[in-house]
């Protein structure tokens, strides 16, 4: 279940409580859903309570405990709990964050796009300055992914100022001088500087081109070593989804994993049909039964610190893409691929075998999310008018 997804669910929950009387209010059109802040729990949580408790005249507590069942009999919901003055965390189902990367590989750069401003036409009166006219530029694509549709004119009163650059970005080259002019919040001064070309950490730029570039490379090496990356549905015994992944090159190629649900972890390799799902070769007779190691099962368990933020980054995509539409922001856009670019670039050593080890069902799960990752820096960075290179 992705983030858009359990969005219409929080909606269909609230649109339930309307029809039957459990609530007097009218139905939004959209809700929010973010991975939960301090105090919070589970994967996701979502503010409607707090929205609607005003015009339902009731404390946003009240609220949350109505809405509370309708979304926990979504299939793709495991629990939901009301913390803090109102807010609803949920937590997914088994093989929600595994539907999140599958999501952003079928999808490929149109992840993120949405309705938003479906039927919308947006007037953009700008100046004759070239920040001005890169942000227009910029806001035509970002726009589209919503459904709306941009109309950039030179006219009186002009409704789209950022502060101009103190000097001509051009001979930075196309892609810094874009980065140069749309990165910057539109009333900060934009830095014209050689900064923005050096192959350095500091330089946000470099970061996202040479992330997206790692997770190409990544891809290749894996392919040179044997084995591809897909999603596969997992749940560990806490009940919060993970991403595994399954399909190795070559046929049946791959390691059992299971997990049972409950107080333990089950392993174990059923008849073919399972073995080739789970990605891993039919057992034959005489050959020993082959489970994931104990640093695998300790794996399956969860997702690392370094997983978590870049799924939570992903799954935050769609969400900036929105808002830098919304509010006719590039540099929201921005920022978001600064974060994507730095989890992936602390999650990346964690993708390939090391020494003689072999690939396993990790594996296959670290580079399914690494290529997710990759196919939204590449989307983000079109969407700017910036190349992303596959060599860097």
């Amino acid at each position: 279940m992705t983030p858009v997804e359990l969005s219409r669910t929080v909606l269909r929950a609230v649109r339930c409580a309307v029809d039957v009387g459990e609530l007097s209010v009218s139905v939004p059109t959209s809700a929010v859903v973010t991975p939960p802040g301090p105090g919070g729990c589970g994967d996701y949580a979502t503010n409607i309570a707090l929205r609607l408790a005003g015009p339902a005249g009731r404390p946003a507590p009240e609220v949350a405990e109505i809405l509370r069942p309708y979304i926990a009999r979504d299939p793709g919901v495991a629990d939901v709990t009301v913390t803090g003055p109102g807010f609803l965390n949920i937590t997914l189902a088994g093989g929600a964050l595994a539907d999140l990367v599958e999501v952003v590989l079928e999808q490929g750069t149109r992840y993120g796009y949405g309705d938003t401003l479906a039927g919308q036409v947006v007037e953009l009166r700008v100046p004759y300055d070239a920040r001005a006219e890169i942000v227009a530029d910029a806001l035509v694509r970002i726009v589209a992914t919503q459904g709306g549709r941009v109309e950039v004119r030179h006219l009186e009163p002009v409704n789209l100022r950022p502060v101009p650059a103190p000097e001509d970005p051009a001979p930075l080259g196309h892609d810094a001088a874009r980065w140069a002019l749309l990165h910057p919040a539109p009333h900060d001064q934009p830095r014209i500087s050689a900064d923005h070309l050096l192959q350095r950490e500091n330089n946000p730029l470099f970061r996202v081109r040479y992330a997206h570039a790692r997770t190409r490379a990544l891809r290749r090496n894996a392919a040179a070593l044997g084995y591809t990356g897909a999603p596969l549905r997992e749940v560990r015994p806490a009940g919060r989804s993970r991403v595994l992944a399954g399909a190795g090159a070559g046929a049946g190629a791959g390691a059992a994993t299971g997990v049972g649900a409950g107080a333990g972890v089950g392993l174990g390799v059923g008849g073919p049909g399972d073995a080739r799902r789970a990605g891993v070769p039919p057992r034959t007779a005489g050959s020993p039964l082959v489970g994931p190691t104990p640093a695998e099962v300790d794996r399956l368990l969860g997702p690392t610190p370094a997983e978590s933020d870049l799924l939570t980054a992903l799954a935050e995509y769609p969400h900036a893409l929105r808002l830098a539409a919304r509010h006719r922001a590039p540099d929201r856009l921005a920022r978001h691929l600064v974060v994507t670019a730095d989890a992936v670039l602390g999650f990346q050593h964690s993708v390939l075998p090391l020494g003689d080890e072999k690939p396993s069902a990790a594996h296959r799960a670290r580079l399914a999310l690494a290529e997710a990752a990759g196919t939204v820096l590449a989307g983000g960075l079109s969407l700017l008018g910036i190349s992303a290179p596959e060599h860097l």
